[in-house]
Parts: structure tokens; C-alpha cells; sequence
């Protein structure tokens, strides 16, 4: 179905992210570059497994693999494809039903950028207060995050980077222009080829602690999201909060975003503290009175991989699977997340390189054969991380192997992603904690007008029988039907009992 604004109508709600890092995805042409054609290519993929929306990172031109610190903002990387590729890409998403998510990152610019190029040492550029500098004659140019001048590309070439003055009211209509561009390319109001949200990387109200850069939320974001907003209301925005223990909820309320992700409910998650886990999620889903305005995931392109999290524990791979879908918010899954990618990397790893972070951005595992075309090692070769490069184990079965297994991982993912798409409480009720005996078996409800759902995840080795007592659930709830797990309640008269295996996850509708 096609709105009168030219885009897909979409179900808002009923929302699965999949967090792409593009080039480590799908090679169309042989480069080993992964690039939008191959993502278009694989889009059956993505709803096979019952992926609704789609997230890349920065397509922008910049000398790192990575997109993050761009040389230009009105040019995509080449290894990517052209305009029109890109275009043909975002139409096939919009044909299959199916949201675009674009990764902007727009604090910083490296200095082949023409306002760092021009402005350097040129006080009179008409450039020079685009960049923040230290001195009058343009001579020390401002520090980016973590106070640094520069980065080394895993290539061995460096670049000094340098931070955009986002309060410039030249800068802040230029911004304004690059995102009008990408939600209404032509320039005519059909949004025709146009995005249909953005993930604002690095969002803070005070830019790296800069006295130079206070007040962002309310002097730059919201006027900025509000204006896109009036030329076309259904773009959704995505902020990422750089203080990883906070909740985010001034990111909604302050600078007028949509979404925000939900980190501490992340790091509680790779705890499999039942209590943490319980104690985080209800902070969480009492933010706000749309629990979906929070991105709820496991890993994504700067952490480590969750399965290298867990050691790759099959029973935890799949407890993380259930939280990640069934305890609410909007789930967001990185790929290779369901077929168990590894990976870690991070700071200081193999030294001063942006080469670091390729472990957690490696070649996703289509086959067993990874010399099979398709698969994007555009890093084969190129240092340590390729050496140390878990495509060389045996620790990951590949996609080809995951999709025929009935019981593999993946098909686990698609099962629960299928069951999420199916229950209106799953999609969009509300989280209600539930209290049972066990210390190792997480319980709640997902409720809304249509459905009672109540969900059990075992989160220990050990299969155990769980209690919850008879005045902790409603009394007008007399039947409880499997929807998952195929596991019986038992009601005896002072409560209801389950029998829960190692790491299971049992989901039944209350009638």
C-alpha cells in the first residue's frame, strides 16, 4: 500500500530492526567491498527471518572503513555504489514493505573536508567558523572526542579530524538542507527515494564537554528534528546517547527525538542477573508511556559480539534471543546476531587503529566457504584482526547451514521474531514486572486492550520448577495457552507452577 506522500504505509509498531554494518555485509560485484546493491539483493534474507526495518551505517565519503568522519557529506562512498544505486536500494525496501534507517554522524569532519581544507590556517575562509579552532589564525584546530586530533585507519593512513561548530547558523542550515535531502531527494514533496528515519550518532547537549558547544539539544537538535518533522511527519529519529549508563529520557523530552537506546537494559542483560534484569527493565519501561520509544538489543557495531559475551553458550545465545525480542521497547538485532557471530576488538586492541573495531564488524558468515562470492572480506589480508579473524573457526556455523537446521540458531530467531509479529501484547503492551520464587527465572507480563501475555525465561543452567503464588497473577485468568515453548502451567490451589528447563523460554496467552 502506497500513501498519498509516495512512501510505503507501514506498521509503526509491529518493528524489527536489523543493524547493518554495510560493508562487511553482502559483495554484489566481486571487490569484497560489502555495498547497496547487495543489500538489496539480500533483502528476501532480511524477511525470511521477519526483519520489518533496516539501519546502515554513515554512507558518507570518508578515508575510514568505517563511514564515521566524513571527507564529504554530499557524496557516498564509492564502495557503496552510486546515488542511483542507492536509490534503487531504498525503493526495494519501500516495495518489500520495509523502513530505511540512516546513520548520521555530523560533529566531526576530517581534513580533506573542504571547511577543515579551506578554513586551516585561513582565518578569512569563508569556512573559518564552520570549525572550531583554538586560536584566532586558525591555527590548532579543536580536539574531537576523547580529546584526540586524529586517527589511524587500519590502511596505516592517518587523518587529523577536527569538530563542526553546530551552533554556526551557516552550519546549522546546512545541516538542515543535508537531511531535507535525504528524506525528499527530488526536492518535491513525494519523499519519492527518501529515508524513512535517521540514527543520530553521538547525540550530547554539551559536545564533548566543550564550553563552545553547550545547549545542543535545544539550539541545534530540536529545531532541527522539529523542521524535518514539518516537511515530513512520519521520520523517526534515533538518538545515541554517548553516556552509556543513562536512560536517555532528556533525548525524547529535551531534544525531541523519537527513540532512544536502551544501554543500561543492555548491560543488565549481559549479566543474566535475574534481578538486575528486572530492576533495569521496570526503570526502563517506565520512562515514558510508549515503552517503544526505547531501542532494546544485545550488541551492536561498538561492543562486543553477544556471543563472545557468552562464550557462545547456545542455551544463553537463546535466553539473550528472548530478552532481546519478548521483554519490550522496539528490539533492534545486529547482524550475524542470529546465526552467533563472534567478536570483540576495542580500544588498544592491536594498537592505535581504527583496525580495532573490525572483530565486531567482520564479514557476515553466508557460507562455509567464505572464498564463496559474496562474502564482503574487504579486510583479507590487511593486519592482525584478520589473523585473529573468527572466520577461520569453526565456532560459527554459516547462514547456508542456520537456515535448512530447524533447530538452529536462526530459525530459533525467526520463531520468536514470528511470535513477537503476531501478539499485540508482544508488540506493543506494556512491561509489567511478575514476581515468582526462583532466583534464577525471570517472569513478566506483556499486556495490552487485546492480550495477557505472561513469559518465563530461565536464565540459569539448571532446570528448576518456578511458583508463582495465586494473588501475584489475575484470578480472572483461568486458561493459559502455549504459545511458545510448549510447556504446561499447573494451577494448584495456592498458585500456578512451571517445570523449566535449562535456559528455556516458555510465552502463554492468558484467557
Amino acid at each position: 500500500m502506497i500513501n498519498s506522500s509516495g512512501n510505503t504505509s507501514f506498521n509503526n509498531k509491529a518493528e524489527i530492526i536489523y543493524h547493518v554494518f554495510q560493508r562487511s555485509f553482502y559483495d554484489s560485484n566481486n571487490d569484497k567491498h560489502g555495498d547497496l546493491t547487495g543489500l538489496k539483493q539480500q533483502l528476501p534474507y532480511l524477511q525470511e527471518l521477519g526483519i520489518t526495518s533496516i539501519l546502515i551505517t554513515p554512507l558518507f565519503v570518508s578515508p575510514y572503513y568505517h563511514n564515521y568522519f566524513a571527507d564529504d557529506f554530499e557524496a557516498i562512498d564509492p564502495a557503496y555504489g552510486t546515488m542511483s544505486e542507492y536509490f534503487d536500494f531504498v525503493d526495494a525496501v519501500h516495495d518489500n514493505g520495509m523502513k530505511l534507517y540512516l546513520d548520521m554522524e555530523i560533529q566531526y569532519v576530517t581534513e580533506t573536508h573542504i571547511w577543515f581544507k579551506d578554513s586551516f590556517k585561513n582565518p578569512s575562509s569563508e569556512y573559518s567558523n564552520h570549525i572550531l579552532y583554538q586560536d584566532k589564525e586558525n591555527n590548532n584546530p579543536e580536539t574531537i572526542i576523547f580529546n584526540t586530533s586524529g586517527l589511524l585507519g587500519y590502511d596505516g593512513i592517518y587523518k587529523n579530524i577536527t569538530t563542526v561548530n553546530l551552533l554556526n547558523p551557516a552550519v546549522q542550515t546546512y545541516f538542515l538542507h543535508l537531511f531535507q535531502y535525504w528524506v525528499d531527494p527530488l526536492g518535491n514533496n513525494s519523499f519519492c527515494h527518501g529515508a524513512d528515519g535517521f540514527r543520530l550518532d553521538h547525540m550530547m547537549d554539551t559536545l564533548d564537554n566543550k564550553d563552545s558547544l553547550k545547549e545542543l539539544f535545544s539550539k541545534f537538535w530540536k529545531p532541527l528534528i522539529s523542521r524535518i518533522k514539518k516537511i515530513n511527519p512520519e521520520i523517526l529519529f534515533i538518538a545515541e546517547q554517548t553516556d552509556w549508563g543513562s536512560f536517555g529520557k532528556e533525548y525524547i523530552t529535551e531534544a525531541g527525538a523519537d527513540k532512544v537506546f536502551a544501554f543500561p537494559l543492555w548491560e543488565a542483560v549481559l549479566s543474566f542477573n535475574k534481578e538486575k534484569i528486572a530492576s533495569v527493565a521496570e526503570q526502563t519501561f517506565a520512562l515514558s508511556t510508549d515503552q517503544l520509544q526505547n531501542i532494546v538489543f544485545v550488541e551492536n557495531h561498538d561492543t562486543h559480539r553477544f556471543a563472545t559475551t557468552v562464550d557462545n553458550h547456545q542455551g544463553r545465545l537463546r535466553a539473550g534471543a528472548a530478552l532481546n525480542l519478548l521483554l519490550g521497547g522496539t528490539p533492534a538485532i545486529y547482524y550475524g546476531q542470529e546465526i552467533g557471530m563472534t567478536g570483540s576488538g576495542g580500544f588498544g586492541k592491536y594498537g592505535n587503529s581504527d583496525g580495532n573495531d573490525i572483530p565486531r564488524r567482520e564479514a557476515f558468515h553466508w557460507y562455509k566457504d567464505i572464498t564463496q562470492k559474496g562474502m564482503a572480506v574487504w579486510y583479507k589480508d590487511s593486519g592482525p584482526w584478520w589473523d585473529d579473524s573468527a572466520l577461520h573457526t569453526q565456532d560459527i556455523i554459516a547462514a547456508e547451514e542456520q537456515i535448512k537446521d530447524p533447530v538452529s540458531l536462526w530459525k530459533y530467531y525467526q520463531k520468536l521474531i514470528q511470535l513477537k509479529k503476531t501478539n499485540p501484547a508482544l508488540v506493543s503492551g506494556q512491561y509489567k514486572k511478575l514476581e515468582n520464587n526462583s532466583s534464577n527465572i525471570f517472569s513478566f507480563y506483556r499486556v495490552s486492550e487485546q492480550q495477557n501475555i505472561m513469559v518465563l525465561i530461565n536464565l540459569s543452567d539448571s532446570k528448576e520448577r518456578v511458583w508463582i503464588q495465586k494473588e501475584l497473577y489475575s484470578k480472572r485468568k483461568k486458561n493459559y495457552h502455549i504459545l511458545f515453548g510448549n510447556l504446561s502451567v499447573k494451577s494448584v490451589p495456592r498458585g500456578i507452577y512451571v517445570d523449566m528447563p535449562a535456559y528455556f523460554t516458555g510465552v502463554w496467552e492468558l484467557t
